[in-house]
């Protein structure tokens, strides 16, 4: 099998948790370009002693390490954004996200980030106590599946959000942001009357500027990197880790605020 067939199968996956470091679509899409890149100029670079998807990984933070700030300078202009750069994807937070987003066993992850698995216990309670400490916002959940919805809802108020509805189709979902203004967004992609997530999101983000986290059995079908696609996707059947994770990472760069 070739070194491309190998490694395939895991670039959609490689492409989320790019996304998901980065907080958007545009800046972790350039950082899987920048590795494949580096990658296929030097192929031995890729641990031969590693599972072909831990090794990518690896690689792709040997790749962000050294040249992942150039990539964001690029295409900063503002103070502000230079200080978010200084913010960009602490290592507590990478360590959270590979095990809880990625499914990393703590042996990989502690592999790919180069430490010992003491210290990435350590980074992951890190981790989920900011997450769990940041300030509370408002959630709207747009999902169909009743248990579904109740999981979500049960996750979002462990963490001392507030669900301000859950709604079942496209035109709920805009009626339910326009009279309770969330502050964060969890989206299913098909809906019950068989309306778009993704369009009943995109009308909502033209009132209300908030981070969305799309939820789909087929992730893969949104991380093909040729098209505008979300920067946050939580993956069915989830794990509560994961949606704590991506949560957690949406506000990070997203911060809640209040309704004006």
């Amino acid at each position: 099998m070739s070194l491309v067939q190998k490694l395939a199968p895991h670039l959609p996956l490689l492409r989320r948790y790019a996304r998901a470091l980065t907080g958007t679509q545009e800046s972790g899409d350039a950082y899987i370009r920048a590795s494949l890149t580096a990658l296929a100029a030097d192929p031995g670079k890729l641990e031969s002693d590693m599972e072909p998807r831990v090794a990518l990984y690896r690689f792709f933070h040997v790749i962000w390490g050294a040249t992942g700030a150039q990539l964001e300078t690029d295409a900063i202009a503002t103070d502000a954004a230079g200080q978010h750069l200084q913010q960009l994807a602490p290592i507590q937070r990478q360590a959270f996200l590979l095990t809880s987003l990625e499914g990393f066993s703590q042996n990989d992850a502690s592999a790919i980030l180069g430490i010992s698995t003491a210290e990435l216990a350590d980074l992951e309670a890190e981790a989920l106590a900011e997450i769990e400490a940041e300030l509370s916002t408002r959630v709207l959940i747009i999902e169909d599946e009743p248990i579904i919805a109740a999981d979500l809802e049960s996750l979002v108020e462990e963490l001392g959000h507030e669900v301000i509805g859950n709604a079942t189709t496209h035109t709920e979902a805009v009626a339910m942001a326009k009279a309770g203004r969330p502050g964060i967004v969890l989206c299913d992609i098909q809906l019950a009357d068989g309306s778009s997530g993704i369009d009943a999101a995109t009308e909502i983000l033209r009132d209300f500027d908030v981070p969305v986290i799309f939820i789909t059995a087929f992730p893969e079908r949104l991380l093909t990197g040729e098209r505008p696609e979300p920067a946050f996707l939580i993956p069915k059947p989830f794990q509560e880790n994961t949606v704590k994770a991506t949560i957690g990472q949406a506000l990070f760069f997203h911060p809640a605020r209040e309704a004006a």
